[in-house]
């Protein structure tokens, strides 16, 4: 007879779960309150999804103190990994969610916003993107990709305009390639190594001389495809401008930060070993995926006439641009990942919600999209206030100093120097100069051309609220006064990273 087999709660560490479990409950509790009384105002869902986010927030900081006491800390099984990777990618995703659901508290009625099950979704996806980054467990992984990512496009969908249907099954049709590629590829190290951990994997690889290294790099490849699709890699970037063109504003703006975020994060845990290696050939791999797609990502945006386009293939070259992080795979790039990816998150989400508060419910004749270029002309003499904020996030999206993103840039390009990659460093530095121009094209139709015919500065603002400014507001500061934070923030960044091996 089999002896029973006892677990102590202790040992199980549920703590490593409380993070994750904060956000489920709150999408729960939004649900049983939209069964028990239905039509309640969007404000009190905006205020609980905050509530429950800011909970969220407070036990990373707890799970932080005991991570800075203890190093790393393994729970459930140890299939919960809480290390300095895992809080660092956690702290951006709430962070960058509380200041994303505000954005629902808009002028202008918009349809996903009076559903209680946009805010539950929200909630749910969270949820799955710090599974994702807080394990080395590819199946929990796979799982945490899969929650998050049914949830989003449903949240695109919902948006309920024609591109954005087109949007949701366009980014469907990618994720489930992703999702395909990526389970073939956990069965082939599977297969390899008899383990679904990456830690192990890699220990097991190492032990034995990567003998088998044409099934490895069959594995590689198709991880590699995996994370090319949900990073927007090029070529596997295909249908993403359509789908942040079909999207909301706010969506667009917060899929080019969280999900990027979780995606690279579990790239640094599975690619690092492999380019420590010695794996030539990865390394071939990854430095062409970062040159092509910085710099065809830039020739895209320079002939785009709608602007929210031009910022999507912008992200795009922003990913390609970080990704160069893991291809150097030392604690300095690593640090540098973050740091970029911090800063960028106050740019990037305020040049989408100035998007968001000009956003229009019915186009004028002379425009040809919602956020063409036409739309922005002469901007500084009908509004100038949001012409010169605009301004302002162009400019550090561009990388010119002192804004956010010129010290992101700057410690990204020098840890390439640092580490030898002298060719590399130069390339992003020449992307970089690319960039400038069709973020400035942007300034130039704003504050050197004239305004078209019969358009009013109130376009610019039609869609803003209180709520809406505050947001814009935080992301100005972020912006402007990066520089201040710049070296306690990559202090406490570096401190993390190096403690957890990476």
């Amino acid at each position: 007879m089999l002896a029973p087999i006892n677990i102590s709660m202790e040992s199980l560490n549920v703590m490593t779960l409380a993070p994750m479990l904060i956000p489920v409950v709150g999408a729960l509790l939004i649900l049983v309150i939209d069964v028990i009384k239905g039509g309640l105002h969007k404000s009190l869902y905006v205020v609980l999804s905050l509530l429950f986010l800011a909970m969220d927030f407070f036990s990373l900081l707890d799970a932080s103190e005991i991570f800075t006491q203890n190093g790393t800390v393994l729970g459930m099984f140890d299939v919960m990994l809480i290390d300095g990777l895992a809080l660092l990618a956690q702290f951006i995703i709430v962070i960058a969610s509380m200041l994303f659901i505000p954005l629902a508290l808009t002028n202008k009625r918009f349809h996903e916003f009076s559903y209680p099950e946009f805010f539950a979704l929200f909630l749910f996806m969270i949820a799955g993107f710090q599974f994702m980054v807080a394990t080395d467990n590819l199946i929990l992984i796979f799982v945490g990709l899969e929650t998050a990512s049914l949830a989003l496009y449903t949240l695109i969908a919902m948006h309920n305009r024609d591109k954005s249907f087109e949007a949701a099954v366009k980014y469907f049709t990618m994720g489930a390639l992703a999702a395909g590629f990526f389970s073939f590829g956990a069965m082939v190290f599977y297969a390899l190594t008899g383990s679904v951990e990456i830690n192990k994997i890699a220990l097991v690889l190492a032990a034995n001389g990567y003998a088998d290294i044409g099934y490895v790099l069959v594995g590689v490849s198709f991880m590699l495809a995996a994370f090319a699709f949900k990073l927007s890699l090029i070529p596997f970037h295909t249908w993403a401008p359509d789908v942040y063109e079909g999207s909301s504003a706010p969506m667009a703006g917060y899929m080019s930060i969280v999900p990027k975020i979780a995606a690279f994060v579990v790239a640094m845990r599975f690619f690092e070993f492999l380019v420590h290696s010695g794996i030539i050939w990865l390394d071939i791999v990854l430095y062409a995926f970062v040159i092509i797609t910085m710099t065809v990502a830039n020739m895209w945006a320079l002939v785009q006439t709608d602007v929210k386009r031009m910022l999507a293939y912008s992200s795009i070259s922003h990913a390609g641009f970080v990704m160069a992080a893991i291809l150097i795979g030392t604690t300095q790039a690593n640090s540098a990942l973050f740091l970029y990816w911090v800063l960028f998150t106050f740019t990037n989400l305020g040049s989408f919600t100035m998007l968001w508060i000009s956003r229009q419910k019915s186009l004028p004749e002379h425009q040809m999209s919602d956020h063409s270029y036409d739309k922005f002309a002469g901007m500084i003499k009908t509004a100038p206030v949001p012409a010169m904020i605009m301004g302002l996030f162009m400019l550090s999206l561009a990388g010119i100093p002192p804004f956010a993103l010129f010290w992101g840039k700057i410690y990204l390009i020098s840890s390439a120097v640092t580490s030898g990659y002298t060719i590399l460093a130069l390339i992003m530095a020449l992307n970089s100069a690319i960039a400038g121009y069709y973020y400035l094209k942007l300034i130039v139709y704003m504050f050197m051309k004239e305004p078209v015919v019969g358009a009013n500065g109130h376009i610019y603002v039609a869609n803003a609220t209180l709520a809406l400014k505050t947001i814009i507001g935080i992301a100005a500061v972020g912006t402007i006064f990066a520089f201040v934070a710049i070296n306690p923030l990559l202090e406490f960044i570096t401190a993390f990273v190096y403690n957890s091996g990476y």
